[in-house]
């Protein structure tokens, strides 16, 4: 497998930095704020990786930037299309590990699930990702940069031809056990020099980390999403083991805690179906009252579950999912249906494998169960 981009260790990564960092760089270099501020329109706005090619940046400061930093993206080890025009790239990380980043073309918007970690540590028992166990955070770099590849592949035009228009971290791993990076990247997302995003149209998943729940809110106005998968603890504690350090009255008070700081944003949540398991009629009288309890947040996406090899769960029949969106309408909570996009290339949401190496000893574990027939091969 091919590693990421060269990475000198003499050299910065420019798609590190955030504006400010990027200003505070160039001030290292005894330049002026608004040299950083043409190059970052070179980054973001042309896909410009060259230094040689920053046509109205002086000769001078060209040759300082070569020699003191770089502009580093992730290298793609391979990139497939679906046939409904979803598009997936592996994107190669250091020491054998590889991320995946997929684009979901819809006719009003372009929506890029942006990865966080190299694996999740969560272990959401519904999710591909969380077989392969946990190696390391990503750096802004690696986000941003996962962003930078796909505008690129895309022909996206910031501020003119968008082919990118909204982005979900709701890729691999928890967006907020790497709050720092994250949030950095999220602002390259959404600042004017960057992608110029709207911050509503950049969306943040989580399964339910309380104490940066908050923190989200008092240093972003990005939208929130939680994986909720259950609305008693029972259950969401056997889906989600974060619910039982962070259980739903917890993730409740956080939720309002949110709105209240960020009434300009607002909190979807995400229900995977799974047949026998969440999606019976009192399922959804659950999870009607969990809604009633925070009437400033009252969307609920239904995700109908995805398979992948050695899962012991399958999807819903299509009569329960429609009679649960239903009962979920007719008591008043907005409800939309996702469509699965791109599983044809394991693209589709909780399918998200890349190559992991693990320090959970997770994948070990789930490889003997596989043996073992604890888990269905599928």
């Amino acid at each position: 497998m091919r590693t990421a981009v060269n990475t000198p260790a003499d050299k910065v990564n420019l798609l590190d930095f955030d504006r400010q960092g990027l200003r505070d760089f160039f001030a290292s270099l005894g330049e002026k704020p608004y040299r950083a501020d043409q190059v970052m329109k070179w980054i973001y706005h042309r896909l410009e990786n060259n230094f040689e090619a920053m046509t109205d940046v002086g000769k001078a400061l060209r040759e300082k930037l070569i020699a003191s930093c770089y502009i580093g993206p992730p290298s793609t080890v391979f990139e497939k299309g679906a046939v409904d025009g979803t598009h997936k790239w592996l994107l190669g990380m250091d020491g054998g590990n590889a991320i995946e980043t997929v684009y979901i073309p819809e006719p009003t918007r372009g929506t890029l699930c942006v990865s966080s970690q190299v694996g999740c540590a969560l272990n959401c028992q519904f999710c591909s990702t969380a077989t392969q166990g946990f190696s390391r955070n990503l750096s802004t770099s690696e986000i941003i940069g996962q962003m930078w590849v796909a505008a690129k592949f895309l022909g996206n035009v910031t501020h003119q031809q968008r082919r990118i228009t909204n982005v979900v971290m709701m890729g691999m791993g928890e967006p907020l056990l790497n709050f720092d990076n994250v949030v950095k990247a999220m602002s390259l997302m959404r600042d004017d020099l960057g992608f110029g995003l709207a911050s509503k149209r950049v969306t943040l998943s989580t399964a339910g980390l309380v104490p940066m729940i908050d923190r989200l809110s008092a240093e972003s106005d990005v939208a929130l999403a939680v994986s909720l998968h259950a609305a008693n603890d029972e259950l969401r504690t056997e889906l989600v083991p974060l619910n039982k350090r962070y259980n739903l009255a917890e993730l409740t008070a956080a939720c309002e805690r949110y709105i209240r700081r960020a009434p300009r944003t607002h909190i979807t949540f995400e229900y995977t179906l799974m047949k026998g398991i969440n999606d019976r009629p009192e399922h959804a009288r659950q999870l009607i009252k969990f809604m009633r309890r925070l009437p400033g947040a009252n969307k609920v996406n239904l995700i109908p579950f995805n398979p992948f090899p050695g899962t012991r769960f399958e999807r819903s029949e299509p009569e329960e999912i429609r009679n649960f969106q239903t009962q979920l309408l007719n008591a008043g909570v907005l409800t939309m249906l996702r469509r699965t996009r791109g599983d044809d290339i394991d693209a589709a949401c909780g399918q998200l494998k890349g190559q992991v190496v693990d320090r959970t000893r997770r994948q070990a574990e789930f490889r003997k169960k596989l043996e073992e027939g604890v888990v269905n091969a599928a």
